[in-house]
């Protein structure tokens, strides 16, 4: 070999052999936000480090939970499976550590017992520690069995600056890739930060308040305060990024920013089957992926595990209900989401009770709604109407100007039918790109009909090739 072409050889040696190592992963979770960002326009909101991030990324504005509720929502995130597919349909109890040290009590809590993953369905989890990597996740796990989520490391609360720097510390020490899941739990859930006791950082006079809240002043601070929140996990995204710049690894680092896992405790939000509680924010970075992208793609959470896979040069174990992202982070010519995408939320208690049952189908535009069972029981998050424990002033609020926003007072009394004494609708049919707050339900109008019975038809064929048991056949005829 000529010496020039042994010094290239011997040059680009390391450069190869780094390229060919599957990168590291940063996977920030923030809880209870919805689609709202200052790069999104929002009125009053200022998130300058996700907006940083997604300059030098992508920012996927189609983004969808299959849940808007807490274990579900990070089901398919760590399965790549909807919800009634993998069988964990309501908030469980969080045991955030090691299997072996649940104690007695904890492995025969019922809750714990009963809503949980399905026997044989995997988790990205095993998967990427059998591949070799290094893992580690901090705030909650918030999913069961915990067997299935074998973290390396399991970090509890703290600042995700200094858990990460930490973490990559140790990581790099066994000479493995790791991933990092940082699951924000505090700012945008509930309780918010108090504003009658201290100063924050949104003016609720420059807030534009969705059409289905009433606009009092009581209203506009409570959304104020969600927005404040959204800006406090802005900060400490920015501290867990500056960490992870300051360890050198960022440049072989896929970051992957989740804001958040559902959207907020509002009406037509957490634990309902709308645009505000299912549509969240993906922004990625990854290594030799385009900066500055803006994407609407049909993306969904069951699309992060065959994106880690795909990262990871590893063989999924079961089918997924979602696609690699890959090829969009890359910009391939090619490269599509999903073509619908589907939302679900059950009534059915943490022990198994039948309630009633929702599933949503978005096609980018129209977004349809399907009931069963509704005479059973409705779930409501107690965050989504308590004050003296998750200061919820909307709620409160809306009961008392009913008589003057009657739309408002009427969609708050949807959330719990049952205590109202209505029925809601058995179908509902919206154009999220013309009616963004789902105001006019389009069902009833005859030239709507044909996207209607589009719809209808490629849900019950969803239900169906995925056995979603809960919903009868019954629930599709004579629409």
């Amino acid at each position: 070999m000529h010496t020039f072409s042994l010094l290239v050889t011997l040059l680009l040696a390391p450069a190869a052999l780094a390229a060919a190592q599957p990168p590291n992963v940063l996977f920030i979770l923030i809880e209870d936000q919805g689609a709202h960002l200052g790069c999104r326009g929002t009125p009053g909101l200022k998130t300058p480090r996700m907006d940083e991030l997604a300059v030098s990324g992508t920012l996927f504005r189609e983004a969808f939970t299959t849940y808007p509720v807490c274990s579900p929502s990070k089901a398919g995130i760590y399965t790549g499976l909807y919800p009634h597919s993998n069988g964990l349909r309501n908030n469980t109890q969080n045991f955030p550590k090691p299997a072996a040290k649940l104690t007695d009590a904890e492995r025969k809590n019922p809750i714990y017992v009963h809503s949980r993953l399905k026997p044989g369905c995997v988790s990205w989890v095993e998967l990427l520690k059998q591949q070799g990597y290094y893992l580690g996740q901090s705030g909650k796990l918030h999913v069961a069995p915990v067997e299935k989520f074998p973290f390396d490391e399991y970090l509890g609360k703290g600042s995700g600056k200094e858990l990460l720097t930490g973490f990559i510390g140790r990581a790099q020490a066994t000479g493995k890739p790791w991933l990092f899941f940082h699951n924000m739990i505090t700012s945008p859930h509930r309780p918010y930060r108090n504003s009658d006791e201290a100063p924050i950082g949104v003016d609720p006079q420059q807030v534009k308040l969705p059409a289905f809240l009433p606009d009092t002043p009581v209203v506009r601070k409570d959304w104020a305060e969600y927005l404040d929140g959204i800006q406090l996990a802005d900060a400490a995204v920015g501290s867990v990024l500056d960490a992870l710049r300051a360890s050198g690894q960022d440049q072989n680092t896929l970051v992957i920013c989740m804001a958040g896992d559902h959207g907020p405790a509002f009406p037509h939000g957490k634990m309902q089957p709308y645009d505000l509680a299912l549509r969240v924010n993906f922004i990625l970075r990854a290594p030799g992926g385009k900066a500055g992208q803006v994407s609407d793609a049909l993306v969904s959470t069951v699309d992060f595990m065959p994106t880690l896979l795909d990262y990871a040069g590893c063989v999924p174990h079961q089918p997924t209900h979602g696609v690699s992202l890959r090829p969009l982070l890359e910009g391939k010519p090619d490269a599509k989401g999903h073509d619908v995408l589907f939302g679900e939320v059950t009534g059915q208690t943490q022990l198994g009770q039948p309630g009633m049952e929702e599933r949503s189908i978005y096609d980018g535009r129209h977004r349809l709604i399907l009931r069963d069972h509704r005479d059973l029981h409705r779930s409501i998050n107690a965050d989504s109407r308590n004050w003296a424990t998750w200061r919820n002033r909307t709620y409160d609020e809306t009961l008392r100007v009913k008589a003057q926003f009657p739309v408002a007072y009427r969609i708050l009394t949807e959330m719990e039918p049952h205590r109202y004494g209505i029925t809601l609708p058995r179908v509902e049919l919206y154009d999220v790109k013309q009616d963004p707050d789902e105001m006019r339900n389009l069902v009833a109008l005859p030239e709507h009909r044909d996207v209607k019975q589009r719809l209808l038809r490629q849900l019950e064929q969803w239900c169906r090739e995925t056995h979603d048991e809960l919903i009868s056949s019954a629930a599709f005829k004579n629409l």
